[in-house]
């Protein structure tokens, strides 16, 4: 375990040992519950959630539930971006199982995988934006580079450095809102 920041002592207590905590728990960054039967649920990252019409809604729950529908889907990332009327709006790129959609069978799909998600977590978390692709951006690691999933869902231009991608085209096809 870390027992400082280089330079800066006072930030490792603040940021990993707060006061919420009585400076008792150390705070790893990850969220979860327990259900009644003493069960932990992992929730992802506490930086990676969205705030949709005053509901926070995990990224990783959503991304869950689209890959659940084992039929379809593969892959799965979601981010969000700004949205006047909800605040927030949930933005998913999705890899599916078979060749991608174009046209009407592409938004056939994507009515399809809003309504999955719907069943699976609630209507709060279906998603605006259905992005598909042949894959999602990442390093040659395999890391999925969220950055650039959320300039994309912004409809930013990305002035990032994307050469460490595996497949730099991926960005221009993901573009496309379903």
């Amino acid at each position: 375990m870390l027992r400082t920041i280089w330079g800066d002592a006072d930030r490792y207590v603040k940021t990993y040992w707060p006061d919420e905590f009585q400076r008792k728990l150390y705070l790893a960054g990850d969220g979860a519950s327990t259900d009644e039967d003493g069960y932990f649920r992992i929730v992802g990252r506490i930086d990676d959630v969205l705030n949709v019409s005053g509901h926070r809604l995990g990224t990783m729950e959503i991304e869950s539930a689209l890959v659940a529908h084992k039929e379809l889907v593969a892959e799965a990332a979601v981010v969000g971006r700004p949205d006047e009327l909800t605040g927030e709006a949930v933005c998913a790129f999705v890899v599916l199982k078979r060749a991608l959609p174009t046209g009407d069978e592409a938004l056939k799909i994507a009515k399809e995988l809003r309504d999955w998600v719907g069943k699976e977590i609630g209507p709060i978390a279906k998603p605006k934006d259905i992005r598909f692709g042949d894959n999602l951006p990442k390093t040659r690691s395999g890391k999925i580079m969220r950055r650039l999933l959320r300039a994309i869902a912004k409809g930013e231009e990305i002035t990032q450095d994307v050469s460490t991608l595996e497949n730099p085209a991926i960005l221009e096809q993901l573009r496309q809102v379903r």
